[in-house]
């Protein structure tokens, strides 16, 4: 699900979620789906992640959480929606700092 996340390739998301995989699962640089697809740039994917139950504030890989690998990335409308489905500005675990710097 990360790989496919990270790719952008939308409709095998689509397939792996419908067969049952975990939306949360951690693992590698990225953490877990919702981050490589944030880092990434991949809009659509957040989206459906979020739908699917993607935790917004769950930390791992490189980046610490979605919100750190969006802000890196310069991904602005990814940013505004994990803050409207509730991603914490002042999260932090890992070497990229927070998020939104005060």
């Amino acid at each position: 699900l990360q790989a496919a996340s990270s790719g952008g390739h939308q409709e095998i998301v689509k397939l792996l979620l419908d067969k049952g995989a975990d939306v949360n699962a951690q693992g590698g640089e990225y953490g877990n789906a919702l981050h490589a697809a944030s880092s990434r740039g991949h809009q659509e994917i957040v989206k459906l992640l979020l739908d699917k139950g993607a935790d917004v504030n769950a930390q791992g890989g490189e980046y610490g959480n979605a919100l750190q690998a969006a802000s890196l990335g310069g991904h602005q409308e990814i940013v505004k929606l994990l803050l409207d489905n509730g991603a914490d500005v002042n999260a932090q675990g890992s070497s990229q700092e927070v998020a939104a710097p005060g």
